[in-house]
């Protein structure tokens, strides 16, 4: 009996092995990597790169899914719905875990937060301060100058109402008592179109959003949102310069299913681990505007709960409602 038991113990041992690595037929099989935004935004852009970067780590063809629509949380839903074999992941923004389930009132199919399991964060994206290169203002006091001149006259653009550039204009209002009014867009894309045709006057958003645009001159890079600055542009000051305590940076992370099993999270947290080790996809990154990191996920879960506490307060100070 003892002989029997032994066996049938190590026979579980090895199915429970199986079920933690990719199986034999894993080439034949696709992993699916979903992003809420459109083709061609930042979070698109780091899917891709992961994408292509990993899916040779585990073995199988890695495929990336544009599920746009309610700031990422349809793309989310998808992966929560889906087998937790780790086989479809989710491109998790900071925005889309950390701002958008909390704003009042919010009617989502999701809260990513508490229905997905954080893996690893793979890059950070500073925020750029920006306004049209041939517009009036050559400096953040500048701008803060006219909004005190003439309150409520004076807008800052964003990527819709809940966004991660709404939220740090809310932000911006409540540490500088500057009264500013919010122009929400459908995607950053056409909200830097009516900053360059001087339409609004400001906005803030990701560096991989306006890295081209200001390296071509249509628009004037002010600030860098987060006291680590940007390496393309080195002598653009950050925000907290002039403005102490305002420090956002976002991220993009790699999420998946709540029940993934610990050897799978593990699995792909190695994969991503040993990608973010490769030359190729750490330059392509930073040439787009994004900074490069690799974090654990005990480390992303701690980032993610301290980024929830924070926009938790704005959201509440403002009374800030979804659309």
């Amino acid at each position: 009996m003892s002989r029997l038991l032994a066996r049938t113990a190590l026979l579980a041992a090895a199915f429970g092995t199986l079920l933690a690595a990719p199986p034999a037929s894993a080439q034949e099989r696709t992993i699916r990597v979903l992003s809420g935004a459109s083709a061609g935004g930042s979070s698109d852009f780091v899917t891709r790169l992961v994408a292509e970067a990993v899916g040779p780590l585990l073995g199988a063809r890695a495929v990336v899914e544009n599920r746009t629509g309610v700031n990422g949380t349809i793309a989310a839903a998808e992966v929560a719905r889906s087998a937790p074999d780790g086989y479809t992941v989710f491109t998790c923004p900071m925005s889309t875990m950390t701002i958008t389930p909390q704003l009042i009132g919010a009617n989502l199919p999701i809260d990513p937060a508490a229905e997905l399991t954080p893996i690893a964060t793979v890059a950070l994206s500073s925020y750029g301060f920006v306004v049209a290169a041939n517009g009036p203002y050559r400096s953040v006091q500048d701008v803060l100058d006219a909004a005190k001149r003439r309150p409520g006259q004076i807008s800052f653009a964003s990527a819709g109402v809940g966004s991660a550039q709404h939220l740090q204009g809310e932000l911006l209002q409540q540490k500088t008592g500057v009264r500013m009014t919010h122009v929400p867009y459908r995607g950053a894309t056409p909200a830097v179109v009516d900053i360059l045709g001087g339409r609004t006057d400001f906005m803030m958003t990701n560096m991989a959003d306006i890295t081209r645009q200001v390296q071509d001159g249509g628009l004037r890079l002010l600030a860098i949102s987060d006291d680590g600055g940007s390496p393309l542009f080195p002598d653009v000051p950050p925000l907290s310069r002039l403005i102490p305590g305002f420090d956002v940076v976002g991220w993009f992370a790699i999420c998946g299913q709540k029940a993934m099993a610990p050897e799978t999270v593990r699995r792909w947290e190695g994969a991503i681990r040993q990608a973010m080790t490769e030359p190729g996809l750490v330059r392509r990154m930073a040439e787009g505007g994004l900074t490069p990191r690799f974090e654990d996920t005990a480390t992303l879960t701690r980032r993610l709960e301290a980024d929830r506490r924070q926009w938790r307060e704005v959201i509440q100070s403002v009374n800030l409602r979804a659309d």
